[in-house]
């Protein structure tokens, strides 16, 4: 079955990128490609620190210059946050589990942006499954601040919609027809079985081990013929014209969180290891449709419409760099918090300067729990 769905847009005037085959958003360099660069892997955090590092005179810009499981009652215990570096985390009476996003204030707005950056990136849409008007029940996995699950409770007003998150951050003035659970997505779920009409699920990257298990936990949860729908990223920037050589911040990241889910066991490879279609198939939904997607981390592209999604890109990647690195480098990577904040500067210096024409690979599925399931 295929959706009627305006698909969003890639760099390149194609939104899909078929069986793994990318184009440049713009040309390559005009002269003969120069010889390909010797593989460096993960520098260590001191190769940071010996760096010149630059004055982050505008880190609480995001935008700089041009670049300007159980259901738990909300107990106080939910409300004991943690402190590592001087960040909040989530309580440990919710989840045993290690979610790496702090929750306070910087991170919650880093959030917000990031909301506004998706639905520009998927031409102003909130889903592209072909949902009936009169669906009944839906939910929005880790729903974050909310703003998601506000949205498209305003724009289904018959329609119960549940947000669940391991943080009590929400807002608490929202539609009638939303509610807010705190939930440990990780864990057996507590929602009754053929309940929900709508899954949506964004943005969980290295956050779950076990994806196959959290899959079968929405199908369960799902009402037949119901649609489920995930989109999430890589770790690995794409580039596609020589501008990020291995020894920039950016190319790092995916070495950085590739390290990160080799130890943990967390899975961070959302694209390359195939293991949102596989893990949705193996849980039994069918009329699966996968798109590839990728979005400019600044905006550096000369098509007017994709350099404002790496304007909002680049907005919410620099809000809280520190944010996606204080938990796991320490204790994972061994980083001094010197070199952690070090990194994340010239990071955020190489986002803001547009010299790397990198791009984050985006997957969407969208997929049906069968009318006899």
């Amino acid at each position: 079955m295929s959706s009627p769905t305006n698909k969003a847009q890639s760099p390149e005037s194609e939104a899909i990128l078929p069986s793994g085959k990318e184009r440049s958003p713009t040309p390559g360099p005009a002269d003969e490609p120069s010889e390909p660069s010797e593989p460096v892997g993960l520098l260590a955090g001191s190769h940071w620190a010996e760096q010149e590092h630059p004055v982050d005179d505008d880190a609480d810009s995001a935008l700089g210059s041009d670049v300007a499981s159980s259901t738990a009652s909300l107990s106080s215990s939910i409300l004991k946050y943690r402190t590592i570096q001087g960040r909040t985390y989530h309580s440990d009476a919710v989840t045993d589990q290690e979610y790496w996003g702090p929750n306070d204030e910087i991170a919650n707005e880093m959030l917000d942006i990031f909301h506004h950056f998706m639905t520009l990136f998927l031409d102003g849409k909130l889903y592209t499954a072909p949902l009936k008007d009169n669906i009944q029940n839906a939910l929005d996995v880790c729903t974050g601040t909310g703003l998601w699950a506000i949205d498209f409770a305003d724009e289904h007003p018959n329609c119960n919609v549940y947000g669940t998150d391991i943080s009590p951050i929400q807002p608490n003035w929202v539609p009638p027809n939303l509610r807010f659970d705190i939930e440990d997505v990780t864990k057996p779920w507590t929602y009754q079985e053929n309940f929900f009409d709508y899954v949506h699920i964004r943005w969980l990257t290295a956050v779950v081990k076990d994806w196959p298990a959290l899959y079968r936990e929405v199908y369960k949860c799902m009402k037949p013929g119901g649609w489920l729908e995930h989109i999430d990223a890589e770790v690995n920037l794409v580039c596609l014209d020589d501008t990020m050589p291995p020894d920039t911040a950016m190319y790092q990241w995916g070495q950085i969180w590739s390290e990160i889910g080799r130890k943990t066991g967390l899975v961070v490879n959302m694209v390359d290891s195939g293991c949102m279609d596989a893990g949705i198939r193996e849980a039994g939904f069918t009329n699966i449709e996968v798109e590839d997607l990728l979005a400019p981390v600044s905006p550096w592209p000369a098509d007017k419409r994709q350099k404002e999604i790496g304007l909002f890109n680049c907005a919410f990647l620099t809000q809280d760099i520190e944010g996606f690195l204080t938990y796991f480098c320490p204790t994972v990577l061994g980083w001094t918090e010197k070199e952690t904040l070090i990194y994340a500067a010239i990071l955020r210096r190489e986002y803001k300067e547009c010299r790397v024409h990198a791009n984050f690979k985006w997957r969407l599925v969208r997929a049906q729990k069968p009318l006899d399931g």
